[in-house]
């Protein structure tokens, strides 16, 4: 179905309108199903060493244009070439390793232990995957869903967000390139998710949702899903913290909290959210953190810039007043970045020293490039605080003894860990939170299994 209404798409670093898409409605969400569900039959009988042959098609292919798709991605997004180019790689990486999963579903095969039958298990499709994904890694958190889907023999319907859907069109584009047939991926634009997606969950054919995004609206779609018991993944918020002990490489402590931190200027789910530093070495770290801090550059994505802007003047306004909330209840700003004099969506990078361990800040998902310092005396006091939260997704613990590191981070309620790092993402690793942060895991096995029913036969054997 065609639109008489589009998105215009906007660069959030210069305010100008780089394309126009389809405000599509749920009639096109419906025709969307419609051919998900046509092409589902065949799809799901395709070998799996054909699908792998696509989805490695489209690795490659995705590598052969990455300058091309970075460039788009730090347009749409804001975000700097570097790391719009490391999304591209890593996008990339679910296309190969669900590549090489889809030609290693499993099964089990053996006797029943009372004698006289034998059991056979297979994973089998689910079904049409209806999948949402959020802005701020628009290459990223498309393939990471996509890929797995398409490897159990899945079909799917994804629904972009609104700021960036260009991405997702491109990585349509190279899917079909790679081979996919027609059908297979259906892309539903609009400006109107709730509708759209209500229609998916509420079509019998639709038997998965896969989310990423904010826990409200996760918590939204779980109820919608209940309704019809639909298979549920939710990737949702975050409140990550960082444990820096006294005994920790500060330089190393450094570096690793600028990447967790700063990353996408610090719009991501598993973004730093709340630094905390042992008293002992709480001066030395401000100092050598807030020095880095204030060499970052600021601004659009062609000017080699290291942070780009907010997303829209709506996350702009957000960060503005968390900012300044903090400052009132205590917090000082103790390092800024400097801000670049040109229009577009920009935040300094900024540290708040001096924060109170009841800060508003602290309980709240910045998603955005500010880093409060909390200093901390005890263990026991450390991780009650780190773990009063009502999110679960990622943390980071730097330490100069490992086994201490690793003693920390398995008394921290989240699905991930950094040790001595910043970064927890890795295609092969199971992605995921606990508590709030939502339901089930995204890469390595794990991945592929959330878009799998398993089912057995129990075989008649005659002994």
């Amino acid at each position: 179905m065609t639109s008489n209404r589009n998105i215009p798409v906007e660069n959030p670093a210069t305010l100008e309108v780089l394309s126009e898409v389809p405000d599509q409605d749920v009639g096109a969400a419906r025709e969307a199903v419609d051919r998900a569900a046509r092409a589902f039959a065949d799809w799901s009988r395709t070998a799996p060493r054909h699908r792998s042959d696509v989805l490695r098609r489209a690795f490659e292919l995705m590598l052969r244009d990455r300058d091309e798709l970075a460039g788009l991605i730090a347009r749409e997004n804001g975000k700097s070439l570097a790391d719009a180019a490391a999304e591209v790689g890593y996008a990339a990486e679910f296309f190969r390793w669900f590549s090489e999963e889809a030609v290693r579903p499993g099964g089990e095969y053996g006797d029943a232990p009372a004698g006289g039958t034998r059991t056979l298990v297979s994973h089998r499709p689910i079904g049409v995957a209806a999948l949402v994904t959020p802005w701020n890694f628009p290459a990223a958190m498309a393939t990471r869903k996509i890929a797995p889907a398409l490897a159990a023999g899945c079909t799917v319907v994804l629904k972009p967000a609104a700021e960036t859907p260009l991405t997702a069109l491109a990585i349509a584009r190279l899917l079909a390139e790679a081979g996919l047939p027609e059908g297979v991926l259906e892309i539903v634009t609009t400006t109107d998710a709730g509708p759209v997606v209500t229609a998916w969950l509420g079509d019998q054919r639709v038997r998965k949702i896969s989310f990423t995004g904010s826990t409200g609206v996760g918590r939204t779609l779980l109820r919608q899903a209940a309704d019809r018991i639909v298979n549920a993944s939710m990737e949702l918020g975050g409140n990550a913290p960082v444990v820096i002990t006294e005994d920790a490489d500060l330089d190393a402590a450094v570096v690793g909290t600028m990447i967790a931190k700063f990353r996408n200027g610090g719009q991501a789910c598993t973004a730093a959210n709340r630094i905390y530093v042992h008293s002992d070495v709480a001066f030395d770290f401000l100092a050598k953190f807030g020095a880095e801090v204030e060499k970052l550059i600021v601004g659009p994505a062609v000017d080699g810039a290291a942070i780009g802007p907010l997303i829209n003047a709506r996350a702009l306004h957000r960060v503005t007043e968390a900012v300044d909330l903090a400052v009132r209840e205590g917090a000082r700003i103790s390092h800024q970045a400097q801000l670049p004099d040109v229009p577009g969506y920009f935040y300094p990078p900024t540290v708040l020293a001096d924060v109170p361990a009841d800060a508003t800040i602290l309980r709240e998902e910045i998603f955005g490039p500010v880093a409060p310092i909390v200093v901390w005396r005890d263990e026991d006091e450390l991780l009650r605080q780190v773990n009063e939260t009502e999110y679960g997704l990622a943390a980071y613990v730097f330490a100069g003894e490992l086994g201490r590191a690793v003693r920390l981070g398995e008394r921290i309620d989240a699905g991930m860990v950094g040790i001595n790092r910043g970064l927890v993402s890795d295609p092969s690793a199971p992605f995921g939170g606990v508590k709030q942060s939502g339901l089930g895991r995204e890469g390595a096995r794990d991945g592929l299994r959330e878009f799998q029913e398993t089912q057995y036969l129990s075989v008649e054997w005659p002994t």
